[in-house]
């Protein structure tokens, strides 16, 4: 049992042949208008701060290294 179509418009889109399927020449090129410019630049960080962090996380590594190690000697007995 099929009932009336619940969208009037659908019979009228200019482009669709019967059945849904678009004709070529009516579709928008695939990907030739992604590779225009974004209106951004695609900037990072500098590469001082890069470099603070990476030493940050060297010296904490290191010092907890050295704990550990002098733990398992017994030097914080």
């Amino acid at each position: 049992m099929s009932g009336p179509n619940p969208d009037p418009y659908e019979d009228k889109i200019t482009g669709l042949e019967p059945g849904g399927g678009v004709p070529p020449g009516e579709t928008p090129p695939g990907e030739s208008s992604t590779a225009g410019p974004q209106g951004h630049d695609e900037g990072g960080p500098r590469k001082g701060t890069q470099v603070l962090w990476m030493s940050i996380i060297g010296i904490f590594v290191l010092l907890s290294m050295l704990y550990f190690i002098g733990y398992i000697v017994g030097f914080f007995d």
